[in-house]
């Protein structure tokens, strides 16, 4: 039986964390290629750490790299600038890690034949999934972005913080900083805030830990986040029960890849539902939309927010799987929590006849073959507002009408 009163957490990091500054580089280089190319094959990881960053993986795409793997004119000094001017826009001018100086290496190379083969359509083959693997989207009625509400305060907590850094209403943050919301639930509604941390790294002398440190200083801080966490949270969900920590270990001067090495694909919870939801076992950032890792994961993700808006659920995880070079999923799994109106063999039935859901059917329904990727690589894929040009295509409620009518007629 589901429990109906508990306490869940998740947590978020900010754009300056240096996994998503990791991410978001990974990203600026599929969008790079995308634009270039829509049919381009991308598979980049980057880390990040101090003063350096560094690429590697395989790519496809004729107007940046020949048929003999060589380099076009151009194209090295592109991806390049590609990558600093992400740091740029992230915020990070500092000693140990600077978009101007940092050392920059790229080792990016041709997409292996074997994997080409299975994934390009031929005949009458289609187009095939990039990988094996299982993905999953989940959706919740808890928000407005049918989103878990531990996830969502806690990005809208870093978001907030990130545009106070940008606008210089709050000059005293720095861009690397990490959340952590706890909320309690009653009858499986969130209704109160039982904890909340949040570690922002600041400039030189805002803290005060042990008797050192500036303490007026450290309590504008704090009041600071104090009072974001109060405007960002609901009304009544901030307590004086509720436990707050800001900079818990004091002093944070040193943070982002001079703190700490950053790599793609290490905060896959963050990017998905924040623990409220199983994740598969890949990353997004850094990969075409031919890699089921990341498209799958997206329609999994658009189909369960289209159930829940159309009332068939009020939380739904959707399982689907893939073969590596095989175009159809080998499996479609719909759970509905015990909160659906109609059985789950009745969605899973429907489902497959309103969306394609091969690797070319998922691109064309979403519109994937676009630059439209660094926007996602921090506070979340999920749960965001869709763009005019197809950014967050995935989150669009264009399928509600049909599922219902679908439902119906198999009823």
């Amino acid at each position: 039986m589901a429990r109906k009163s508990f306490l869940f957490t998740s947590e978020s990091v900010s754009e300056g964390h240096p996994d998503k500054v990791a991410d978001q580089i990974s990203d600026a280089v599929v969008d790079l290629f995308l634009s270039k190319d829509p049919y381009a094959r991308v598979a980049c990881e980057t880390l990040t750490t101090t003063n350096r960053i560094v690429l590697a993986g395989e790519i496809r795409c004729a107007p940046m790299i020949d048929e003999h793997g060589e380099w076009r004119a151009g194209a090295l000094a592109e991806i390049e600038a590609a990558a600093r001017a992400t740091v740029k826009r992230i915020g990070y001018e500092q000693a140990g890690f600077h978009w101007q100086h940092a050392d920059f290496a790229c080792h990016l190379h041709p997409q292996s034949s074997e994997i080409a083969q299975g994934v390009d359509a031929s005949g009458n083959k289609d187009e095939g999934a990039g990988d094996q693997g299982i993905m999953f989207g989940y959706a919740t009625d808890e928000t407005p972005d049918f989103m878990p509400a531990t996830l969502y305060y806690a990005h809208k907590i870093l978001e907030r913080m990130a545009t106070d850094r940008h606008s210089g209403a709050a000059p005293f943050l720095e861009p690397d900083a990490k959340s952590q919301v706890t909320l309690e639930y009653e009858d499986e509604a969130p209704v109160r805030a039982t904890a909340l941390v949040v570690s922002t790294q600041h400039k030189p002398g805002y803290f005060f830990h042990n008797n050192e440190g500036d303490p007026a200083k450290y309590a504008e801080l704090r009041d600071y986040v104090t009072g974001v966490l109060h405007d960002v949270l609901p009304a009544g969900y901030v307590t004086d029960a509720t436990q707050i920590f800001v900079n818990p270990t004091g002093s944070f001067e040193i943070g982002g890849p001079d703190g700490d090495a950053g790599v793609t694909g290490r905060k896959i919870i963050v990017d998905t539902y924040g623990g409220a939801s199983p994740h598969g076992g890949g990353a997004f950032s850094g990969k075409d939309p031919t890699k089921v890792d990341r498209s799958a994961a997206y329609i999994s993700r658009y189909m369960a927010k289209n159930i829940v808006a159309a009332g068939l659920a009020r939380r739904v995880t959707i399982q689907l799987s893939y073969a590596i070079g095989v175009s159809e999923p080998l499996s479609l799994y719909v759970d509905t929590h015990g909160t659906g109106t109609v059985p789950e063999a009745t969605i899973e039935a429907v489902l497959p006849t309103l969306v394609r859901l091969t690797p070319r059917g998922i691109r064309e329904h979403l519109g994937l073959n676009k630059p439209i990727y660094q926007r996602s690589a921090s506070y979340g894929h999920f749960g965001r507002t869709p763009d005019a040009d197809g950014g967050f295509s995935w989150e669009k409620l264009d399928l509600v009408e049909n599922l219902r009518a679908a439902v119906g007629a198999n009823a």
